[in-house]
């Protein structure tokens, strides 16, 4: 008798509250009655997405955050190093509003994704970017990489093939090798690396004073953003030290020349002519010759971080290729 008057009291109780949420979000009582969870509560819509499906877990455990906005034809970017998915935000917001599906991800031990000390290397972020777009389901879709991302965007297609995508975009992208070596003459000596690396075992500093080169203010007659300036410290900041530490190894040694081979979709490189990061002429000038279908673009003068100095440049090139 006692555990009757429970339960009816709980089954008015339940009565109560699904009758306050239809009254709250103008839904029919009968509608919300039938899909009441087991606490009295209506079950989360669909296109609402709670922090925990913000994040892809791979097979190592780690947590991938992402960002997936807006419908239509996918869209997936792939960031530079060190910086995060945020880095993106002026191309999501212009091509989302344009009918495209968006995404972005940080790749492993960037921005909110998980700091791992270990498998930060150019195959494992290739296998999370792969991971993410199986979790996904995306098709047809246009993989859009700036330097490392763009590293990340060629092995992920040369190891994972294109299944999933049907043209590619690299922007001062690293591809083919950075590294000089016999084979490779015309790259960057060992000593740059290492001080990339003595760079970010002090980066609070090293990340304001990145931004300057990185952005093309150092040059005479630019003039500094120090907006921009601070959200490259803040993404930089937001990343796990040993990740970014481990990444310089990969984005200044990985040899995509194979990857770069393999690939036969349609494929458009950006590239500033003035990049103090990523020079062209050992980076998209070669691996324009490697790839079978292929269409450079050089930008007169323009710094390696140029998806933010010239974004209405770059997001008119994107739309204008996706369009393609």
């Amino acid at each position: 008798m006692k555990r009757d008057l429970q339960n009816a009291q709980l089954s008015q109780k339940r009565r109560r509250t699904i009758a306050a949420v239809a009254a709250l979000v103008g839904a029919p009582l009968s509608v919300l009655a039938t899909n009441v969870t087991a606490q009295g509560a209506p079950p989360r819509k669909k296109t609402l997405m709670s922090n925990n499906s913000s994040f892809h877990v791979t097979k190592d455990g780690t947590r991938i955050f992402f960002k997936d906005w807006g419908e239509g034809t996918p869209i997936v970017f792939s960031h530079g190093w060190p910086l995060d998915a945020d880095a993106w935000d002026s191309q999501m917001l212009f091509l989302g509003l344009r009918g495209y599906r968006v995404i972005a991800h940080d790749r492993r031990a960037h921005g909110r994704s998980t700091q791992t000390w270990d498998n930060n290397d150019m195959n494992t972020y290739a296998d999370d970017l792969s991971g993410l777009l199986d979790m996904l389901d995306v098709k047809d879709a246009m993989l859009v990489g700036h330097s490392t991302g763009g590293g990340e965007v060629v092995r992920y297609l040369g190891r994972h093939g294109t299944k999933r995508i049907s043209k590619a975009v690299l922007i001062g992208a690293i591809p083919p090798v950075m590294l000089k070596s016999a084979s490779n003459p015309g790259g960057l000596s060992i000593d740059v690396f290492d001080n990339i690396r003595a760079g970010v075992l002090q980066r609070a500093q090293y990340y304001k004073d990145l931004a300057m080169p990185f952005y093309g203010y150092n040059r005479q007659g630019a003039t500094p953003v120090q907006g921009v300036i601070d959200e490259f410290w803040l993404e930089g900041m937001r990343g796990g030290i040993k990740g970014q530490y481990d990444c310089v190894k990969q984005f200044s040694e990985t040899d995509f020349t194979q990857d770069l081979q393999r690939i036969k979709i349609p494929t458009l490189l950006l590239h500033g002519d003035d990049d103090q990061i990523v020079p062209i002429s050992d980076s998209a000038a070669l691996s324009s010759k490697l790839l079978s279908n292929a269409t450079l673009k050089v930008y007169q003068g323009a710094p390696h971080g140029m998806c933010t100095t010239l974004s209405d440049k770059v997001n008119a090139d994107l739309l204008a290729f996706a369009r393609s």
